[in-house]
């Protein structure tokens, strides 16, 4: 038998509920007692609950709640863990030697007929993400770590205002994954506030020498959404978005992540949203021009206005570089 061939019958025999000695195991399996050590050890190491009792009715044993779960996945479980890890790959998920580890013990304890299905649903999906450099999966880790366990980080963060990087000392609530990027969402020192920050914008890291407590049932993916939907809370505030289109053009915008958080009732070639305010005045129109005849804004005529004044902004300022182009070519 191989090395993880006795681990596991160690791990059965002490599953009975009853105390095995080192000589016992040792007998049982054929094995020299230092041997039976050494995979105890190692098992312990796994992270594997065995108790060494010492006395005369003394001996190995396993917790009690061990010892009634399952130490096997079926098929339809072990199926799910490798798809799982796929996606936890491809977005950019910081303890990926960690999760490779798991996914090779899985592939171990199974007989060949399980371990070719495994490879088979491992190759039969896949998930496509923007990359993300390996130095984003070092500050991930950081701050999963501070998150975790309290302790406030440094960093030098870059807002994307063309501002000097500040120095922000930050207590991270969490960190959050969303439309290919991770978010740190946390209170931040500097602007004593909660604030969401892109990890790709942190240029350094580092713990801190602070601890502090997180807020009780605090959200960091609720607070990031609120962020990305301004006026969301105040359902007052809130201006009804009715778009007439093609299927597959309204069947993609309901899909967008801004209309699919506010869509209010959808029907046959009709869409009807809450948008806030400040939204219909700044972006929704930029998103809106992509789908360019296939919608019609049937109200209200505020973002039909403000959709006009962005076309003409925008057909102004192609047209102003057509114009210097032209001459450029004939000279």
């Amino acid at each position: 038998m191989s090395k993880a061939d006795h681990m596991l019958s160690i791990l059965w025999l002490l599953r009975s509920g009853r105390r095995m000695t080192a000589k016992q195991l040792a007998n049982e399996l054929e094995i020299h007692i230092r041997t039976v050590y050494r995979y105890i050890d190692s098992l312990c190491a796994s992270g594997a609950p065995i108790i060494a009792d010492s006395g005369p009715n003394g001996g190995y044993r396993i917790l009690d709640r061990f010892a009634e779960s399952p130490l096997m996945f079926d098929m339809e479980e072990q199926k799910a863990l490798v798809h799982a890890s796929t996606f936890a790959h491809e977005a950019g998920y910081p303890f990926k030697e960690e999760l490779n580890r798991a996914i090779n013990k899985l592939k171990r304890y199974t007989n060949e007929e399980q371990f070719d299905q495994i490879e088979r649903h491992m190759e039969g999906i896949s998930i496509i993400n923007p990359p993300i450099e390996e130095k984003q999966r070092d500050w991930l880790r950081i701050l999963e770590e501070a998150a975790a366990w309290g302790r406030s980080v440094e960093m030098v963060y870059d807002n994307g205002k063309r501002e000097t990087p500040s120095i922000r000392e930050v207590d991270p609530y969490g960190i959050v994954h969303w439309k290919g990027s991770w978010y740190a969402v946390g209170y931040c020192n500097l602007r004593k506030a909660i604030r969401s920050f892109r990890v790709d914008r942190i240029s350094r890291i580092a713990p801190g020498d602070r601890y502090f407590e997180r807020p009780s049932e605090f959200s960091a993916k609720d607070f990031l959404l609120r962020n990305l939907l301004p006026g969301a809370s105040d359902s007052e505030s809130l201006i009804t978005v009715k778009i007439r289109g093609y299927g597959q053009a309204l069947d993609l915008l309901c899909q967008h992540w801004l209309f699919s958080h506010t869509l209010v009732e959808r029907q046959e070639g009709q869409a009807l949203f809450r948008l806030s305010l400040p939204s219909l005045k700044s972006y929704v129109p930029y998103f809106l021009l992509p789908y360019g005849k296939s919608l019609v804004i049937l109200e209200p005529d505020m973002l039909i206005e403000r959709l006009v004044e962005v076309s003409r902004d925008m057909a102004a300022h192609y047209e102003s570089m057509l114009s210097v182009r032209i001459p450029e070519s004939k000279g």
